[in-house]
C-alpha cells in the first residue's frame, strides 16, 4: 500500500497518522496549527473526519439519542456532540492544502456516499472507514469503487463482520487494504487492548495490520510496533487543557514527537533474524574463552589439563577442540600464555 509518497507494509517504517477529529474546537486556524504541529512532531499523515451532524443522526432529545456512556460525552445528545465535533466540508480543501505544504498527505474518515463524492473531487490518496461504519455495506461498496487504498478500523467487529467488510471491498474494486485493531472505548484501558490481535489480523485476513489507539499516552502504540503494526493512528491536539470531545485521549505535540522517536527506535531494534556475530559484537569476541597454554611446554611434551586451559581472551582455539588436543604432543617449545593453535601441535 502507498499513501502519498509513503510505502506501508511489512519491512517499511510504521505509518503514523495524526487524527485532528474535533480538536480544532471550531476554529479553522487552530486546525491548521494542529497540522503544522503534527508535521514538526514527525507524523506521516493527517486525518480528518467528514460528516455533518445531519448525516449521522437527527436533532432529537429523546432518551435514546442521549449518550449514556461514561466520560466527556455523557449526557450529550448525539446531534449536539456531532455538531461540536464535525469538521466543516468547506474547511477540508484548505486543510488538505496546508498538510501538503508540509509534504504530508491528508485523508479522511468518510461516513456517507456524499463524503466519498466530495473527496473524489478533492483528490484524496486514501480512505478511512471508522469502526462504527465497518458494517455499512453500501458505504464500503462506494469507497471500494474509487480503487483507492482503504484503512478500516475494527473496533467491536467480529471475525465474520471483518470478513464481510473485506469481501465487499475486494469485490467492488479495492485491492490495497489495511485493518487496524481498535478498542472503541474513550479512553481505552491498556488491559482492554489485546494487542496480540494485530499479528492475528495480518495472518487471518491477509492484509496490512495496525492500531487505532484510544489509550492514554504512548506505551500501547509503541508496543504495537513490536507486534507488527504497520500503521498507528492517534488523536492529536495542541493542548488537552483546551477540552473537547476527544481531547482527553489525544496526544499533545511533545508526546507525539516522543511517540515517533520511540517507534523509530523500536523499529531499529526489531531488525532482522540474526545469529552469530553482529557488526559491533565482533570487536568483543576477544572476551570469549579459548584454549591457552598456561605452563611452559617443551617440544614433544604432552598436552594435559595441567598445561592447557580454557580461559579468556578468545584468540586461541575454540573450547570445543579441548578433547582432541589433550594427549597430543607439542610440535615446538611453547611459552606460557600462548594462544593454542593447530600449528603448535605435532602432526
Amino acid at each position: 500500500m502507498k499513501i502519498g509518497n509513503k510505502k506501508i507494509g511489512e519491512g517499511e517504517p510504521a505509518f503514523i497518522v495524526a487524527e485532528i477529529s474535533s480538536n480544532h474546537r471550531g476554529s479553522l486556524e487552530k486546525a491548521k496549527k494542529i497540522i503544522k504541529a503534527a508535521y514538526l512532531a514527525g507524523a506521516d499523515a493527517i486525518k480528518t473526519q467528514t460528516y455533518t451532524p445531519d448525516d449521522l443522526t437527527i436533532n432529537c432529545e429523546k432518551e435514546q439519542f442521549i449518550v449514556k456512556t461514561k466520560g466527556a460525552w455523557s449526557g450529550r445528545s448525539l446531534y449536539s456532540l456531532y455538531q461540536e465535533a464535525h469538521t466543516p466540508y468547506e474547511w477540508q480543501p484548505e486543510l488538505k492544502k496546508t498538510a501538503e505544504s508540509f509534504g504530508l498527505p491528508l485523508f479522511s474518515s468518510v461516513f456517507d456516499e456524499k463524503a466519498v463524492d466530495f473527496w473524489e473531487k478533492l483528490g484524496t490518496s486514501a480512505y478511512k472507514v471508522a469502526s462504527f461504519e465497518i458494517v455499512d455495506i453500501e458505504l464500503l461498496k462506494k469507497i471500494a469503487e474509487t480503487k483507492k487504498p482503504v484503512i478500516v478500523s475494527r473496533g467491536m467487529a467480529s471475525i465474520e463482520e471483518i470478513e464481510l467488510a473485506l469481501k465487499t471491498l475486494k469485490e467492488n474494486g479495492a485491492s490495497d487494504l489495511a485493518v487496524l485493531h481498535c478498542v472503541s472505548s474513550y479512553p481505552a484501558l491498556p488491559e482492554e487492548m489485546n494487542l496480540n490481535t494485530i499479528p492475528d489480523i495480518k495472518k487471518r485476513f491477509g492484509v496490512i495490520s495496525g492500531l487505532s489507539d484510544h489509550t492514554l499516552g504512548t506505551d500501547t502504540a509503541i508496543a504495537s510496533v513490536a507486534l507488527g503494526a504497520s500503521i498507528i493512528e492517534k488523536h492529536f491536539t495542541l493542548s488537552r487543557a483546551e477540552g473537547g470531545a476527544d481531547a482527553g485521549f489525544s496526544l499533545e505535540p511533545a508526546e507525539l514527537k516522543e511517540l515517533v522517536r520511540a517507534v523509530r527506535s523500536v523499529e531499529k531494534s526489531i531488525g532482522k533474524v540474526q545469529y552469530g556475530f553482529g557488526a559491533k559484537e565482533a570487536e568483543n569476541a576477544v572476551f570469549r574463552r579459548s584454549l591457552y597454554v598456561i605452563k611452559d611446554v617443551k617440544a614433544g611434551e604432552t598436552f594435559t589439563r595441567e598445561n592447557v586451559r580454557c580461559i579468556r581472551p578468545g584468540y586461541g582455539l575454540a573450547p570445543k577442540h579441548l578433547p582432541e588436543i589433550l594427549g597430543k604432543k607439542a610440535g615446538k617449545n611453547i611459552e606460557r600464555g600462548t594462544a593454542l593453535s593447530f600449528d603448535l601441535i605435532r602432526k
